[in-house]
């Protein structure tokens, strides 16, 4: 071989070849030990698209990125994410930043941040800021956005402002004085969590849907806490399944500055008390919320088989809890509706709504222990996320085209937790409002006018109460029994 290489090389020294072939293989040389076979990759935004998120493929481990070490200075290097992918082509190992804030959903703004982020409070707005990493930092362009960080946007609750700063700004950033090593979710309280059902599906649903991916290894950061006392008290079990670690008031931090290589600001919530199983990390939906739910508040686990209705007085009727509403959309022959029930052969307990306002452990096991939940349509239906798999919840539907509410708010979430629903629609002859206006009044001819004119809440959810027909509702049970022995 050596000798044919010296026959050729003259000819090829004086060819035009020669040189063309030497330059291929410099470059393939230079290309071959320069580009690994492996490099690193994430998503910025990973959370905010409904990937598998933290816990799935791509994603480090809870705690795991940065177990046993601090947050690097400002202006050294910080580690990539561990997934990797086999490299097909030349490509360049630090992509261009992505935007870390998406304000592009119907329902909530979120941002997420891989690296050096940074909270603070403020006086008016706590803030968080985020450092890209140094290779990227040269072109990096400085933005501010303003979140709310609930899942409405559309609520009003305390704002964070997210700052992405440039090469220019970095002075912004303060410095450290707490640094952790998991991942942090900030989220706002207040808005219209006083009511228990926007409690759930405002805050704890997507609470869920945003944290629980991170098995407990998580900091909870949340603003507007200030007069949330009770909240965080009230909902205290299941905050902790969530974080094994104190809930942090945000806004009352002071000089403390916290440090994290991944935070993200804003709740998931994709639909009403509902989760979106495509979108969520893990795939986790409503039965997933609901089993993690009553674990919270230690309730057996699901079953393996479907277990006998059950009997407060040991026999064999089926239990079954009333919900009773205070004001709107009462039930004004409550005795009657009592009786009908006893007669249908269902052991009946009652929960006013005031139960709401106490011990959610309490309530979680009074539920639990019932076979069949009824109610009008209102908050004391939240309350199914306690029963057990199979069990039926009935929805009494008010008057003025209702239907649409009372499938979205608790219809479609109660299928997706596993519960039968049973939606009774009353007859106009059931409302309050019939009494009041009579059946010619468009209150009850045409509630497309209220709708129309945005007053619809004001006669449908607010003035109304249900006197429920029980010869009409009877039937209704009936079914009821018979779908608890299937």
């Amino acid at each position: 071989m050596k000798k044919t290489l010296n026959k050729l090389w003259p000819a090829l020294a004086e060819s035009k070849l020669a040189v063309a072939l030497l330059a291929g293989l410099f470059v393939a040389a230079v290309i071959f030990l320069s580009v690994p076979t492996q490099f690193a990759v994430r998503g910025t935004n990973a959370l905010l698209r409904g990937s598998s998120g933290d816990g799935g493929a791509g994603s480090p481990a809870p705690g795991e990125e940065t177990s046993g070490h601090e947050l690097p200075p400002l202006g050294e290097e910080i580690a990539p994410a561990t997934a990797t992918a086999t490299a097909t082509s030349v490509a360049p190992v630090h992509p261009p930043l992505e935007p870390i804030c998406d304000l592009s959903d119907r329902r909530y703004d979120g941002c997420e941040m891989w690296g050096d982020a940074r909270t603070a409070s403020g006086a008016d707005k706590s803030v968080v800021y985020f450092i890209p990493p140094p290779q990227q930092l040269a072109t990096a362009a400085a933005a501010t956005w303003s979140i709310r960080s609930q899942s409405r946007k559309i609520v009003g609750v305390r704002e964070v402002i997210v700052r992405s700063l440039d090469a220019s700004s970095l002075h912004e950033a303060p410095g450290c004085t707490v640094r952790r090593d998991v991942p942090a979710v900030v989220f706002a309280l207040g808005g219209l969590t006083s009511n228990y059902w926007h409690a759930f599906s405002d805050v704890l649903v997507p609470l869920f849907t945003t944290a629980r991916a991170f098995g407990g290894d998580v900091d909870l950061l949340a603003t507007g806490a200030g007069g949330q006392a009770w909240f965080l008290g009230k909902y205290d079990r299941v905050l902790r399944a969530l974080s094994r670690y104190d809930v942090v008031d945000l806004d009352a931090d002071g000089d403390v500055v916290r440090c994290y290589h991944h935070v993200v600001v804003g709740l998931r919530g994709h639909r009403d008390f509902d989760i979106d199983a495509a979108r969520a990390p893990n795939g986790y939906d409503m039965l997933a919320f609901r089993e993690f739910v009553r674990a919270a508040y230690s309730l057996p686990p699901p079953p393996a088989a479907a277990l006998p209705c059950k009997s407060g007085g040991g026999g064999t009727r089926p239990r079954l809890m009333l919900v009773l509403r205070g004001r709107t959309r009462r039930f004004v022959n409550e005795g009657a509706i009592v009786d009908a029930i006893e007669r249908a052969g269902f052991e009946v307990a009652r929960m006013d709504e005031t139960a709401s306002w106490g011990s959610v452990g309490a309530v979680a096991r009074e539920v639990d222990a019932c076979d069949v939940l009824v109610g009008a349509h209102g908050a004391g239906l939240t309350n199914m996320v306690f029963l057990r798999a199979g069990a039926v919840v009935v929805q009494v539907i008010p008057w003025g085209k209702m239907e649409p509410y009372g499938e979205g708010f608790f219809g479609a979430p109660a299928a997706h937790m596993g519960l039968r629903h049973v939606a009774y629609s009353i007859a106009a002859e059931e409302s309050t409002l019939y009494e009041r206006y009579g059946k010619d009044h468009p209150v009850m001819a045409d509630p497309d006018v209220f709708y129309r004119n945005g007053s619809n809440a004001k006669f449908y959810w607010w003035e109304q109460s249900i006197r429920l027909n029980t010869t009409r509702f009877a039937p209704t049970l009936q079914m009821v029994k018979r779908m608890l022995r299937e």
